[in-house]
C-alpha cells in the first residue's frame, strides 16, 4: 500500500507531500490545475521515462519520493529479497530528474536502474490512465490476469514442469546429434586420448622433466661453477683452513672478554656450514656430466609435449585436464546410440505429459474466460458503455513445441458500440474507455491481481449523472479490497471517496504554481459543491453535496 508521496520542483508543483491510507482516495481540482501530475509522478517512480520538461522552470532538478507498506505486496517483497534491496516491511522509491535531462533512481536508499524501478513498480502500482502505457494492453499481462482469475496454480505448474522436462531432453538430444557420427567421434577421441596417455602429464612429472632438461642444457657451466667453488672452499689459502687458528686465538682471550665466546660459537657454526656446503657441492659435481644424447632425448620429449599443447590449444600444464575431458567424453559416448534411443522415448513421454497438462490448463482457461468476459461485459454497461461487448479470445500458439506458459495466449476483445464486432483492446479503446474497461476488469477480478495499489486517471472522462455515480460506487467497492487512487472531474466519483485531495493552481510572482490540499469533511463538502455548481458555491449546491456524500458513502 502506498503510504506517502513527496514531490519537489516537478512541473508546476514547487513542493507537495501527500499521505495515503486504505480505501478510495480521490484527487479533484479545476481543469488544468495539475491533478494528473500526481499520477505522472507515481509513473516516473515506477520506471516511466521522463524528459527535462518535467523539471519546474528555474529549478536544477525535480525530486520524487514514495513510501510503501509491503504487508499487502508479497510479490514486491519477494522481488526485493531476490535483488538484495529489501529493508524491512517498507519500501522507499526515490528519483531525481535533472534539468539537463539526466535521471537517477534509488530503491531503499541504494542506487537502482530504470529497469529495476519498472520491475518493482509493476508489483506495487497498477496505473490506469488516458496517457499512460497500460499493462492491460499487453497480451502476456492479459494471460496472467486470466490465470489469476481462474486460480489454477497447480495446472500452471504442471504445464511448466512438463515443458521444461521436454526442453531439457531436447537440448541433450541436440547436443548428442551435433557431434555428428558417433563412431567417427569415438575413433577420433580414442586417437587423441592415446597420444596424451602416452606422455607423462602430471604436474610433478612435468616439473622434474623441465628441471632435468635445464641441468643437462647447462651442464658445462654448472660443472665449472661447482669446481671453482670447491677450489675456493678447500684450497690452501681458503678461509676454512685458517678458521681453527682464529678460533684458538679468540678462545685464549675469552677469559678477558666473555663476548668473544659468543663470536667463537658463531664461527664454530660457520665452520660446520662450510663443511656441509663443500660436501653438497661435491655431490652435485659428481652427479653432473656432459651427456649430449641424454639432452637430445629430453628435448625430444619436451618438444612432443609442446606440440600436443599447441594441437589441443591449451597451456602445457593443462594437458592433463584436457586428457581427462576427452576420456570423460569418450566414456559418455560409449552408449550414445542407446542414449539417443532412450531420449526419443523420453521426449515422446514428456510431450504427452505436456499435452495432458496443457489440455487441462486450456479447459480451465476457457471456463475462466467465459466467466470473466460475462462479468466484465455486465460492468462495462454500468460504466457508461451501454451495448458494449467484451470477450476473451484464447489464441493457440503457432509453435508446436511444449511451452511452459501453455498452448495459448489470451487476447481481450472489446466493442464499445452496439453492432460492431469485438476487436483487440489495444487497437480500439480510447483513453476514457480504456480506463473504464480497466476498472471493470479490476472489479471483476477483485482479489486475483497481486498489485496492492490501483491508480485511475480520469476514469470518468466523458460521462456524468447516473453513470458517474456507478463508477464512483465501483471504485469505492474496489477500495474495500485494494488501495485505490482516482483523479476525477465528477462530483459523484469524488463523493464516493474515503479521503480527498484538492489540487489548486495560482500565479505567485508571475510564476504559475500548483498546491495540493487534503480536505476535511467541511472541505470536501465545499469542493463537491464547487464541482456541482461551478465557481459560485450556493446553499443549494452545498445541500446537493451533502446528499451526494451521504448517498455515495452508503
Amino acid at each position: 500500500m502506498l503510504l506517502s508521496l513527496s514531490i519537489r520542483d516537478f512541473a508546476v508543483v514547487a513542493e507537495a507531500s501527500l499521505a495515503f491510507g486504505p480505501g478510495l482516495t480521490v484527487i479533484s481540482g479545476e481543469t488544468g490545475a495539475g491533478k494528473s501530475l500526481l499520477v505522472d509522478a507515481l509513473g516516473l517512480l515506477c520506471g516511466a521515462r521522463a524528459d527535462a520538461g518535467a523539471v519546474r522552470h528555474g529549478a536544477e532538478r525535480a525530486e520524487l519520493e514514495a513510501e510503501f507498506d509491503l504487508a499487502d505486496a508479497a510479490d514486491a517483497a519477494a522481488w526485493l529479497r531476490e535483488q538484495e534491496l529489501d529493508d524491512g516491511g517498507e519500501c522507499r522509491l526515490r528519483r531525481t530528474l535533472r534539468a539537463d535531462g539526466g535521471s537517477r533512481a534509488w530503491i531503499n536508499g541504494r542506487g537502482a536502474s530504470l529497469a529495476q524501478l519498472a520491475e518493482l513498480g509493476a508489483r506495487l502500482v497498477g496505473l490506469h490512465g488516458q496517457h499512460a502505457q497500460q499493462a492491460l494492453l499487453s497480451r502476456p499481462h492479459q494471460t496472467r490476469l486470466l490465470d489469476a482469475y481462474a486460480r489454477h496454480p497447480a495446472l500452471l505448474q504442471a504445464t511448466a514442469d512438463a515443458a521444461r522436462r521436454w526442453q531439457a531432453l531436447r537440448q541433450e538430444q541436440a547436443a548428442l546429434l551435433a557431434r555428428g557420427d558417433v563412431g567417427e567421434r569415438q575413433a577420433w577421441l580414442q586417437h587423441q586420448l592415446a597420444e596424451l596417455q602416452a606422455q607423462p602429464l602430471e604436474a610433478a612429472t612435468l616439473a622434474e622433466l623441465e628441471a632435468s632438461h635445464r641441468r643437462h642444457a647447462h651442464a658445462a657451466a654448472l660443472i665449472a661453477a661447482c669446481e671453482q667453488a670447491l677450489e675456493l672452499l678447500g684450497g690452501d689459502d681458503a678461509f676454512g683452513r685458517r678458521l681453527p687458528r682464529l678460533r684458538a686465538e679468540l678462545q685464549r682471550q675469552a677469559a678477558h672478554e666473555p663476548r668473544l665466546g659468543e663470536v667463537d660459537a658463531l664461527l664454530e657454526a660457520a665452520a660446520i656450514q662450510l663443511d656441509e656446503a663443500q660436501a653438497l657441492l661435491q655431490r652435485i659435481r659428481d652427479d653432473l656430466e656432459l651427456d649430449p644424447d641424454a639432452l637430445a632425448a629430453l628435448e625430444q620429449r619436451l618438444a612432443r609435449l609442446h606440440d600436443l599443447a599447441r594441437k589441443h590449444r591449451v597451456p602445457l600444464e593443462r594437458l592433463a585436464a584436457q586428457r581427462d575431458v576427452l576420456a570423460a567424453e569418450l566414456e559418455a559416448l560409449a552408449d550414445a546410440d542407446q542414449r539417443l534411443a532412450r531420449l526419443e522415448r523420453d521426449l515422446a513421454a514428456a510431450q504427452a505429459d505436456w499435452v495432458r497438462a496443457a489440455g487441462a490448463l486450456s479447459a480451465s482457461r476457457q471456463r475462466a474466460a467465459d466467466a470473466l468476459a460475462a462479468a466484465v461485459e455486465a460492468l462495462v454497461g454500468e460504466l457508461g458503455m451501454p451495448g458494449g461487448r467484451f470477450a476473451i479470445l484464447l489464441e493457440a500458439q503457432a509453435d508446436a513445441d511444449p511451452d511452459p506458459l501453455g498452448a495459448e495466449r489470451a487476447e481481450f476483445l472489446v466493442s464499445a458500440n452496439p453492432g460492431q464486432p469485438p476487436r483487440p483492446l489495444r487497437k480500439v479503446a480510447s483513453g476514457g474507455e480504456l480506463s473504464r474497461i480497466a476498472l471493470a476488469v479490476e472489479v471483476a477480478t477483485r482479489g486475483a491481481d497481486a498489485v496492492p495499489t490501483l491508480v485511475f486517471d480520469e476514469v470518468d472522462a466523458g460521462i456524468g449523472g447516473a453513470v458517474a455515480a456507478a463508477v464512483g460506487q465501483r471504485l469505492r467497492a474496489l477500495g474495500r479490497d485494494r488501495q485505490v487512487l482516482c483523479v476525477t472531474h465528477q462530483p459523484q466519483v469524488a463523493a464516493a471517496g474515503h479521503a480527498q485531495y484538492r489540487v489548486l493552481k495560482a500565479a505567485a510572482g508571475g510564476v504559475t504554481q500548483a498546491a495540493v490540499q487534503r480536505l476535511d469533511a467541511a472541505g470536501r463538502r465545499e469542493e463537491i459543491a464547487r464541482m456541482l455548481g461551478g465557481a459560485d458555491v450556493t446553499s443549494e449546491a452545498r445541500a446537493a453535496a451533502d446528499k451526494l456524500l451521504q448517498t455515495q458513502a452508503a
